[in-house]
């Protein structure tokens, strides 16, 4: 090896040349030669770097002259922030053992030249042997269709399904880069144009065209590199950023990550997303557990996902103080106002008595995890207060932080104005919504041991929802009333979960077979999962398919019941115009448990048609049996 070059003094660049340096990306460009460079100059050194490390730091003499948070940007709508999403397989979590007596095919690594040996003896590895000593397609396969099918319902709901978000995944190394490439074209039914690699084994100028065609192409949209775009390169449309490699540098994970944080205009991101409306988040993907490691600076400022942003703001009002739940809120506030025209801003601030962007970036500055920390040391006078005395600390400048959401009125109307910018683009017929990410395993874990407490709690009332059941289907009739306040309770402290969380833990866990994604509605969605606790059922079908089923029975019965034969059973009991009605009232209880006899009134599709009388005009005497026989029946 040859010594490192050395810098010596020339006449021609006296050290006295420069009053200031400035050196950007310093984390990087301090070391070795060009440190050397630096310190020859008699100049003051100011460095720039978007994640600092320790080294970096110590280089500057710990003197930190400005610091730009993470949340700064967010707030300040320089950055966007972000959600993760968490996908698990047992080979990436534990590896997996292939017995003994299998045939399986070895491949040289410097040829590529394979060949078929059976195994004498059980061949068991860990998971970091993946993709180095083990290749598993099954593995990446698996990955990639758990994103095919839950990038629709869980990750981005409010999309058309026609366009896959911008998604830019990591792979370990260029071979394992070929097979991601390979799993993403095969699974999503897609030509080469979907989904590139974007490394440097396939030439810089290859490479190059391909991130332009990137930034710019609808066709294009997916990205699989390893090191290549993972600093420096701005890929603004980005909307998913999938680790399917960990990495142990902290810098470099931020600038991983940082891929995704780029803001851009609507109408540059229509033209290569046409369904994608505002970018005002990306999603972290991680598939080997990269964001369970401390290893982050910057962290994702929604930690309560499981929970609506109506039910959130009433907690918060009714005297939640916890800087989780101030967090989660300000984030959310600022989406939400970034979405917002400036009629409706002005409303808010009306209201609010200031901007809705401030009351954001307010909850957020105060929840940062160093300032609340910085509050309890002086309050408690120790070095490392509990997570108690952190609280606590907080709480009188929650109580100040949170007045606004005592109004109302106010977080009605921006209940309204979120229920409005979430509908603007969807018009598919997914009826899932989800806020927030996707489940864990130990969130999966606590949601049923929280529901399994709550079943525990509720005995006295479960018990009685058991005996309705047990009565003949005629008699039948669960309240509304009763199903919403087991709704209520549920989502209230301290089990705060919802009943779709319920059946997603049930599925992800395996405990019960799910028929599909579960109701949108939390009141169908309670009856699914009750049913099964109760042992009425065996595994979570969706209720408003169960109801169209039962729906089709009843049916049958008036027929044969009316002296109709069962050929023409299919609806033949009634008129046209009757079944019309019949089946406004069956969706009424698919999505809301319940009919009664004034919602002919309050529903609009009823009311429009002639209301009550209209129904009392076409069923007579029968209205209210028929009625009553379609809430037992349909529920049971």
């Amino acid at each position: 090896n040859s010594p490192p070059r050395e810098v010596s003094y020339s006449p021609a660049i006296p050290i006295e040349a420069f009053d200031v340096i400035i050196i950007d990306e310093c984390h990087r460009s301090i070391y070795n030669l060009w440190r050397q460079v630096l310190e020859y100059f008699d100049a003051f050194l100011i460095g720039l770097t978007a994640t600092p490390t320790k080294k970096s730091i110590g280089f500057f003499n710990q003197n930190l002259v400005s610091e730009y948070t993470h949340e700064d940007a967010v707030i300040d709508r320089v950055n966007v922030g972000y959600d993760i999403y968490r996908i698990r397989t047992k080979k990436t979590e534990q590896g997996d053992t292939i017995e003994a007596g299998t045939t399986v095919s070895i491949r040289d690594r410097l040829t590529k030249q394979e060949r078929y040996e059976t195994l004498d003896q059980d061949e068991q590895y860990l998971a970091k042997q993946l993709d180095r000593s083990v290749i598993a397609p099954n593995q990446i396969r698996t990955i990639i269709q758990t994103f095919k099918d839950r990038v629709f319902t869980d990750i981005f709901p409010d999309r058309s399904g026609e366009w896959l978000p911008k998604t830019l995944i990591f792979a370990k190394d260029d071979e394992h880069a070929d097979r991601i490439v390979d799993a993403v074209r095969e699974i999503f039914g897609e030509a080469n144009e979907f989904c590139k690699k974007v490394t440097y084994k396939v030439g810089r100028q290859t490479a190059e065209n391909t991130i332009a065609e990137f930034r710019t192409s609808p066709r294009l949209r997916v990205g699989v590199t390893v090191d290549m775009i993972a600093t420096g390169t701005d890929i603004k449309p980005l909307e998913v950023v999938m680790f399917m490699r960990d990495v142990k540098s902290p810098a470099y994970y931020e600038q991983m990550k940082g891929r995704g944080t780029r803001v851009i205009g609507d109408d540059e991101l229509l033209k290569v997303t046409p369904d994608a409306g505002k970018k005002v988040r990306f999603v972290l993907i991680d598939c080997v557990g990269v964001t369970e490691t401390d290893k982050t600076e910057s962290k994702s400022l929604e930690t309560r996902p499981s929970v609506s942003t109506e039910k959130l703001m009433l907690q918060i009002a009714q005297g939640d103080r916890h800087s989780d739940s101030l967090r989660s809120l300000g984030n959310r506030m600022l989406r939400l106002d970034s979405k917002l025209n400036e009629v409706q801003r002005k409303r808010v601030a009306e209201l609010a008595g200031k901007p809705l962007a401030l009351i954001a970036g307010e909850l957020i500055h105060a929840t940062n995890d160093e300032k609340l920390t910085e509050a309890a040391q002086q309050q408690f006078n120790t070095a490392h207060p509990t997570e108690e005395q952190i609280q606590q600390a907080f709480e009188p400048q929650a109580d100040e932080l949170v007045k606004p959401f005592h109004n109302p009125e106010l977080r009605e109307l921006l209940e309204t104005y979120r229920r409005e910018t979430d509908q603007i683009i969807d018009d598919s017929a997914d009826e899932l919504i989800r806020e927030g990410t996707g489940y864990n395993i130990e969130r999966a874990e606590k949601t049923i041991a929280s529901w399994q407490q709550f079943i525990a709690d509720h005995k006295n009332e479960l018990d009685a929802i058991q005996l309705i059941y047990s009565q003949p289907w005629k008699q039948r009739h669960l309240s509304y009333e009763q199903l919403n306040d087991l709704a209520e309770d549920i989502e209230q402290p301290p089990y705060n979960i919802a009943p779709q969380e319920v059946w997603q833990a049930y599925a992800l866990l395996e405990k019960l077979k799910a028929k599909g994604a579960p109701p949108s509605a939390k009141l169908p969605a309670l009856i699914s999962v009750l049913r099964c606790a109760l042992g009425l059922a065996h595994e979570l079908e969706p209720f408003p398919e169960l109801v169209n089923q039962r729906f089709d029975a009843w049916l049958k019965q008036q027929a044969q019941s009316r002296s109709l034969s069962t050929v023409e059973a299919k609806g033949d009991a009634f008129t046209e115009e009757q079944l019309t009605w019949l089946h406004r009232i069956k969706n009424q209880i698919a999505n809301n448990a319940e009919f009664e006899i004034d919602d002919f009134d309050l529903i609009p599709d009823c009311r429009e048609q002639g209301g009550l009388l209209k129904a009392q005009q076409l069923f007579g005497k029968e209205l209210n049996t028929i009625v009553q026989e379609l809430n037992g029946y349909l529920i049971a």
